[in-house]
């Protein structure tokens, strides 16, 4: 027996033991969890003790039905699909359910799929308006007593106008609802510790004249807000499944964003409005657009995407602040002090010896810090640094410590010019063979295509420059403040074989000789004998020898650094494989990738985590903020937003062949010989 749970018929909930298979929800869910779930986690994964008596914890379980028939369900896997189904039947308010083989021994990567396309989607889908309010207020990354608060640019008095209403029809939500001012100054968002809130997206009306919310996909967990690179990644796993209208919506909110805020921002809370995220907009809105029937309004839905993408670019990252003497951009962001989202306790490494050099206990220092009433030109330096860090998305890593200052600020990325890069030739291409060679709504030269293809070639001559490290065939991050190029080999190595169109040779970065010497260096550039970025389960986010000696509790583990992988480095990488014809590395990257999910899922209740251990092929990874997605009970709402994305575009990817064997959960160095 085995399977997902069916619907039962309605004379089942009626006479439920007049039909053969027609269980009763409650008993046989009481029963499963008594026998299976001994570790008492409200799972079944394979972590369950066996305790002996009746065979607790022995993944074997007996059902009988009304009609005296008994159905053995044997493993793992299919009791915690049993488990699933029985939740999903409760939580739908049915006494009795129909349960179907086909379900409960679903196989694994079919079973994923479409729980990430017909529920984790939706699970994970917001809307900023009066009806969603209390759904995305929720942040469990700050306290505020009193009051929630909702912050509205200044410039929409439409919105203001529309949350003011709300607020008042609706007091139990307990809302404040503030205009922001016309300028926003770290100073500013400083001052807003205990008032920090919600910052609206975009506004439509329906058909009907009704005001509702433009949709968003958060990631998850305590990631309950619209954040700047996921939104990429989870647009791919949307496009994916068919989810056009919900991927186009993203695109939407951030034109918004670029438009009220000035910038994408790293998310949509008054904590991030002084720093964004790696660009992906023109990929993003170009990716729709293919989706799209070719029509005077998806033409214009492309022109208003590019002309903010334009803004983006030239006010934000060519802008004061991030491009560098160099010609290259790095990241930066605006804030001062602490980023208020980060956990009590975080900092005090340090903060202890400035406070004991201050005569002050570690947590009455870091409070007068936080507030401004006191001030430390070293902590200023090391702020603005950790700030860089979390625009880049990285945060955090060793990538830019080499001097132990978080020295983010200090480096022109490989990543961040590469996805400037990608903007550069996304503007050229699209202007060219959408508006014939000027984008309607810009001023010269910025409309031009003939600029946008100069941009690209100065940035490419730049980015070999400073970042392409010849001797190792591996690019590296600049330090321009020490003058010279960085050792440390991370996962955004690979950019540059992402940034192209891979129909037009003049678009590349590398040559192929150069693309060849890269993949080769960089999958296995490190000690010799062990793998570098390529490890069991997928690519790591930098090797071992680049991360160095963990020294708890000095020099920590950091969760951006080896043994960890992340869902938007294997993406990127590939495509990257992909745009230079290295099709087998791709499928045995991606199938490495894919079958740790699985694992993970198929051992651990269907858990889809935020991020892997792919040394180990464990979703236990638990350094700095925890795993988002492991922390489930009976079902997984939602999985991870990234993750979810990286499934679904990897199953495509992946020939038949591959998909067939990753149902059979075999393992990789089984099919991929050297």
């Amino acid at each position: 027996m085995g399977a997902v749970l069916g619907t039962a018929p309605p004379e089942s909930r009626v006479e439920p033991r007049a039909r053969p298979g027609v269980f009763n929800v409650a008993e046989v869910l009481a029963h499963l969890i008594d026998e299976e779930d001994t570790d008492h986690d409200k799972k079944i994964t394979v972590a369950d003790p066996l305790l002996g008596g009746r065979g607790r914890g022995d993944r074997r379980f007996v059902l009988k039905d009304g009609t005296g028939a008994e159905f053995e369900i044997v493993g793992t896997y299919p009791l915690s699909n049993l488990l699933q189904e029985l939740t999903l039947a409760r939580e739908e308010g049915r006494d009795v359910v129909r349960l179907n083989a086909e379900r409960i021994y679903e196989p694994p990567g079919a079973r994923i799929s479409r729980l990430i396309g017909e529920i984790f989607w939706d699970k994970l889908t917001r809307r900023v308006d009066a009806e969603h309010l209390d759904q995305v207020l929720r942040d469990e990354k700050i306290s505020n007593k009193g009051s929630r608060y909702l912050y509205v640019p200044h410039r929409d008095a439409f919105a203001l106008e529309y949350f003011h209403a709300a607020a008042r029809r609706r007091p139990e939500l307990n809302l404040t609802v503030v205009c922001l001012p016309e300028v926003i100054t770290p100073e500013y968002v400083r001052g807003l510790v205990g008032r920090h809130g919600l910052l609206n997206l975009a506004l439509r009306r329906t058909s009907d004249g009704h005001v509702i919310g433009t949709p968003f996909v958060v990631p998850g967990g305590r990631f309950n807000e619209m954040y700047g690179w996921d939104s990429y990644f989870m647009v791919l796993g949307l496009l994916a499944d068919g989810r056009v209208d919900l991927a186009r919506a993203m695109v939407d909110n951030f034109v918004y964003q670029i438009t009220f805020y000035g910038k994408i921002l790293n998310a949509n809370r008054t904590y991030y409005l002084t720093r964004s995220q790696p660009p992906f907009l023109t990929s993003m809105a170009l990716a729709i657009y293919e989706a799209l029937p070719r029509t005077p309004a998806s033409r214009e839905w492309l022109a208003t995407a590019l002309r903010a993408a334009v803004r983006e670019y030239c006010e934000v990252w060519i802008g004061p602040g991030r491009r560098t003497g160099t010609g290259l951009s790095r990241y930066h962001g605006d804030g001062v002090g602490t980023p208020p989202e980060v956990e009590p306790g975080h900092f005090d490494p340090i903060y202890r010896q400035r406070a004991r050099e201050c005569g002050l206990e570690v947590g009455e220092f870091a409070r007068r810090y936080r507030t401004g009433l006191l001030h430390d030109p070293a902590l200023d330096r090391f702020f603005v640094n950790d700030c860089a860090v979390r625009e880049s998305g990285h945060d955090t890593t060793y990538r830019w410590s080499r001097r132990g200052d978080g020295g983010c600020a200090d480096y022109v990325t490989v990543d961040l010019n590469c996805l400037l890069y990608k903007y550069e030739i996304d503007l050229a291409r699209a202007v060219t063979r959408e508006f014939g060679g000027a984008l309607p709504g810009v001023a010269a030269p910025d409309a031009d295509a003939a600029t946008w293809s100069r941009r690209a070639a100065t940035r490419k001559e730049l980015i070999l420059k400073y970042l392409w490290n010849d001797e190792d065939g591996l690019f590296m991050d600049y330090d321009i403040a020490a003058g010279e190029r960085s050792t440390y080999v991370a996962a955004t190595t690979l950019y540059p074989l992402w940034a192209c169109h891979p129909d037009d040779p003049a678009t590349r970065l590398v040559t192929q000789g150069q693309a060849e010497r890269l993949v080769r260096a960089a999958l296995r550039s490190d000690d010799p004998g062990r793998r570098g970025l390529e490890q069991a389960g997928g690519l790591v986010a930098c090797t071992e020898t680049s991360r160095g000696p963990i020294r708890e509790p000095d020099r920590p583990q950091r969760q951006w650094d080896y043994p960890n992988g992340w869902a938007p480095h294997q993406m990127i990488t590939w495509r990257g494989l992909l745009n230079y014809g290295f099709e087998r590395d791709a499928r045995r990257l991606i199938y490495r990738w894919l079958y740790t999910l699985t694992r993970n899922a198929v051992d651990y209740n269907g858990t889809i985590p935020e991020k892997l251990n792919v040394v180990r092929r464990s979703h236990e990874v638990f350094d700095e903020y925890g795993n988002v997605g492991t922390r489930f009970a009976y079902i997984t709402r939602e999985g991870f937003g990234w993750t979810n994305a990286s499934y679904q575009v990897g199953l495509a990817l992946l020939p038949e062949d591959l998909r067939r064997r990753l149902d059979r959960l075999i393992p990789p160095e089984w099919i991929f010989r050297e």
